[in-house]
């Protein structure tokens, strides 16, 4: 096959017929940069480098004409070559870059202006998103060539350019190529309850009592989602305000939570303090920041069942040598669960995502109270996912996938959820 048969591929993935013409002229015109003469033997023993073959992109073919330069000698001529392919990518980028902002200008929301994998969970259109989206196209091509030189490494150059291919042409999806940060994560808020947010660069001291807590896990919680992609998940968020609301009014509060305990004209009861403290932490989280493009926090929670949370739980302590109470964590669960579901009438709360963790045994729930309660969430149309297992060795805090419970540390988790399980600390 002649030189001039074969096709190219171009940038935009496009094909188009070889031209020698071009390339040879590309040479020309880097002698001529540098004043240098060149004769037409000059050219073909550089061209004699090169190695067309059916498809072969620009880029390969503009990095073939570098090294013959280098090969014959010409190193001025080949610096000159590199910087004018250099120019010429970043006055495409700025070009591109600007049509996109007119573009997204005139988009009617930030789904339709996204050009590179739009965030469902974005619902305005201003500064701050399109912020967001202006470095996507630069995160896509790190992340690929940091995928495709590990390709490369292990398995060669062939699977790597099939890779980028099928990736091209949407074969295949790669989720959350338009960032640098890890997907999703499971974390324990121990750390956070010791020493407050500086385990993690922050500087506000642990939480010291019913107050401190929501504001305090508030703030965890942004800082932890400003780090990922994905979903932050807090599998011990209710049995940690349990332990404050405990500390605040006594761990057998929810026995006469109808108790008035405000002083203030309001005459709050312990129940309508409780409730405020949900209206705070959720309606808090599920504003958009600018930390996530404009986006609420992906924020995960989980409910158990009595079995379920002894098992994980059952050797666990408090800073103060306490250990969390079933009794007033069943109750606060269910009064969240109920709680949340109501207030979803009122307006649209997309997180927490709500996953119930229930022990089953020959094909039932181990916790029949529980069971029956969860049945009864659903009747009323609530939305929450449900985790059965036969043994509590493992833990979804997520929509889709589950995680060992191996690590009782911070859990790194594509999907899933650790917890802070069984962790014994001496008072």
């Amino acid at each position: 096959m002649e030189m001039q048969d074969f096709t190219i591929t171009k940038r935009d993935g496009s094909k188009d017929r070889f031209s020698l013409d071009k390339i040879m002229n590309a040479i020309i015109k880097a002698f001529d940069s540098v004043g240098q003469a060149v004769d037409l033997g000059t050219v073909s023993k550089i061209i004699s480098h090169i190695d067309i073959h059916e498809g072969i992109k620009v880029e390969d073919i503009q990095n073939q004409v570098e090294e013959g330069l280098m090969r014959e000698g010409h190193y001025k001529v080949a610096k000159s070559f590199m910087l004018y392919r250099q120019q010429h990518t970043e006055d495409r980028e700025t070009i591109q870059k600007l049509q996109f902002l007119t573009d997204y200008m005139e988009a009617t929301n930030a789904a339709t202006g996204s050009k590179y994998d739009a965030n469902a969970n974005v619902e305005h259109k201003n500064i701050a998103t399109l912020i967001g989206e202006l470095p996507k196209s630069s995160f896509i091509r790190l992340n690929r060539r940091l995928l495709t030189d590990r390709i490369k490494k292990m398995y060669g150059k062939a699977l790597a350019d099939e890779y980028i291919d099928m990736l091209t042409h949407h074969f295949i999806y790669k989720n959350d190529e338009t960032s640098l940060a890890n997907y999703c994560a499971s974390i324990t808020m121990y750390p956070w309850l010791i020493g407050g947010t500086t385990s993690i660069g922050g500087n506000s001291t642990a939480p010291t009592n019913l107050k401190s807590f929501c504001g305090g896990f508030i703030n965890m919680v942004f800082m932890v989602s400003s780090m990922l992609s994905g979903a932050c998940a807090t599998p011990e968020f209710l049995m940690y305000m349990n332990y404050f609301i405990g500390k605040e009014f006594g761990t057998d509060y929810y026995q006469h939570a109808d108790k008035v305990i405000d002083l203030s004209l309001k005459q709050r009861t312990i129940d309508k303090v409780i409730t405020d403290c949900f209206e705070q932490i959720v309606y808090s989280l599920n504003q958009p920041t600018g930390a996530r493009n404009y986006q609420a926090v992906f924020w995960n929670i989980s409910y158990y069942d009595k079995y379920y949370f002894e098992s994980l739980f059952e050797n666990f302590y408090f800073p103060d040598g306490s250990q969390p109470d079933w009794g007033g964590l069943s109750w606060l669960q269910k009064r969240f669960m109920k709680w949340f579901n109501e207030e979803r009438t009122k307006t649209m709360l997309t997180f927490p995502v709500e996953t119930m963790a229930m022990l089953t045994k020959d094909g039932d729930c181990v916790d029949t109270d529980w069971a029956d309660f969860a049945a009864e969430m659903y009747s009323e149309g609530h939305s929450f996912f449900t985790y059965l297992s036969d043994n509590a060795d493992s833990l979804s805090s997520c929509c889709r996938l589950r995680n060992e419970i191996q690590d009782n540390g911070f859990s790194y988790t594509l999907g899933a959820g650790g917890a802070q399980a069984q962790r014994v600390c001496s008072p």
